[in-house]
């Protein structure tokens, strides 16, 4: 009997460099094409087909260069910043583009995180829900900065495990760098978008896609936002997670996601349920920068107890 052989990785299954080069561009043009029928951000549209030409002339192989110089490689290739220099390699890396699936109406993130040994089904639904991980990178990071092991109650030979998994499966082409804690958006941003998406969802000036779960009839019902915030793009759309439809929200629960310099981040805004932040707009896990944002704003158009004192004085003085 035959010893049982490795399963291949991405870049060694692709047959040869062209195929491999053709199939990323093809990817990163459809990118493109879903992204102005969108109405996402002109340049950023421009940005992919551009990417998507280089890799066509690339005379040499992504996967070579992922493998030999990483990311760095591949931005300096011409018209490859860093937000396209990661989808590349991860498409060279995984064959997959999350990215590419959300604009599709495709996401799935419960499967790809329950593939993972360790994660079954329940576990891959609350970190989804909970940390709002969607991808095997943000899994990695998870694990590596502790909110693994906090939220999930992991052990320390089972989060060894699921890092040694990830480590495999990702294909690392170079040691894992150190995971800071990125400069995350201001809650006033975020709850920016969110006002944005709501409002043209209620009148209808949005983009409908048809999303692949909870959609047995194919219909494009769910709206999809692309803004800009600075140097930040954002997709937004109402959550379509099982989790979602058990609780009735799926008009309610926002998921955002934002691509800015340090990656690829998501967050959801939910209304609030308990608490002093009962009925207002919350990031969930961020509910004590909300208060101090709710409470800000609050300051900001009460007046001051002396406004208050010399309001009714004005108002007998003018009466006079």
């Amino acid at each position: 009997m035959s010893a049982t052989r490795p399963r291949k990785s991405a870049m060694e299954r692709n047959p040869t460099d062209n195929q491999l080069n053709r199939r990323i561009a093809r990817r990163l043009e459809e990118v493109a094409q879903l992204l102005e029928a969108q109405a996402g951000n002109l340049y950023r549209v421009q940005a992919y087909r551009r990417a998507a030409e280089t890799l066509r002339r690339l005379p040499r192989s992504a996967a070579e260069i992922v493998r030999r110089e990483g990311e760095p490689g591949l931005r300096r290739l011409p018209g490859i910043g860093e937000s396209l220099a990661r989808s590349i390699a991860t498409l060279v890396l995984t064959g997959k583009l999350p990215m590419l699936h959300r604009l599709r109406g495709e996401s799935d993130a419960g499967l790809q995180l329950a593939s993972v040994p360790g994660i079954g089904k329940a576990l891959a639904a609350r970190l989804h829900h909970d940390l709002g991980i969607e991808t095997l990178e943000e899994l990695e990071a998870a694990a590596h900065d502790g909110r693994l092991r906090q939220t999930a109650g992991i052990g320390r030979k089972r989060l060894a495990a699921i890092t040694d998994s990830l480590s495999a499966r990702l294909g690392r082409v170079r040691p894992l760098r150190a995971i800071r804690k990125t400069a995350e958006p201001a809650v006033a941003e975020i709850l920016d978008v969110d006002r944005e998406y709501r409002e043209k969802a209620a009148a209808g000036a949005l983009r409908m896609i048809a999303p692949r779960r909870f959609n047995p009839n194919h219909e494009a019902w769910l709206p999809i936002l692309h803004a800009v915030r600075g140097e930040r793009h954002y997709m937004a759309l109402f959550s379509n997670t099982a989790h979602a439809h058990q609780m009735g929200k799926t008009k309610d629960w926002l998921v955002l996601y934002y691509d800015g310099r340090d990656g690829e981040r998501q967050c959801t805004v939910i209304t609030s349920q308990r608490g002093p932040l009962t009925g207002k707009r919350i990031v969930r896990g961020r509910e004590v920068e909300c208060l101090s944002y709710y409470r800000e704003i609050e300051s900001r158009s009460t007046p001051a107890a002396g406004e208050r004192d010399r309001e009714p004085a004005l108002g007998r003085a003018a009466s006079r």
